[in-house]
């Protein structure tokens, strides 16, 4: 089996994070296993399942880090997608140790593909911020 590439690696992350905001704690402590035995996907990659436990064991963290960015909007109100994408990107800068500007990049550009007219934008502004807020880009001034 050849190795996935990290951008359709970084594809079924986001679609497994999407599945788990439908799922309950204890259905999402199991979704990927259950979606590697059920399915025919193709999830047997390190970076898939890393950052699935990763994003799991950190949610309450993310979430909260979410909240803090995104002013106006309480989670509960964010599309499931643009969650989802604020998730993986959250966790990518914050926890994966992937620079800020990438996981901002890659978390827009699949915006573009899965989000509604608006997401690329508020995804790009609210990881921003996430990104000031936690020290990982300075601000001028």
């Amino acid at each position: 089996m050849t190795k996935m590439k990290r951008r359709e690696a970084r594809e079924a992350l986001f679609a497994l994070l999407f599945e788990m905001s439908f799922a309950t704690p204890e259905e999402a402590a199991v979704l990927y296993e259950t979606e590697c035995q059920e399915t025919d996907r193709d999830l047997d990659d390190d970076y898939i399942r890393d950052g699935y436990k990763g994003a799991l064991e950190n949610l309450e963290k993310i979430d909260e880090l979410i909240s803090s960015a995104s002013k106006g909007w309480k989670i509960a109100r964010l599309a499931r997608v643009t969650l989802a994408l604020l998730r993986l990107g959250v966790y990518e800068m914050c926890f994966a140790g992937l620079p800020y500007h990438i996981a901002i990049n890659e978390a827009v550009e699949l915006a573009k593909v899965y989000g509604e007219d608006k997401s690329p934008g508020f995804i790009n502004g609210v990881l921003n911020q996430i990104a000031i807020l936690q020290g990982l880009k300075k601000t001028n001034g």
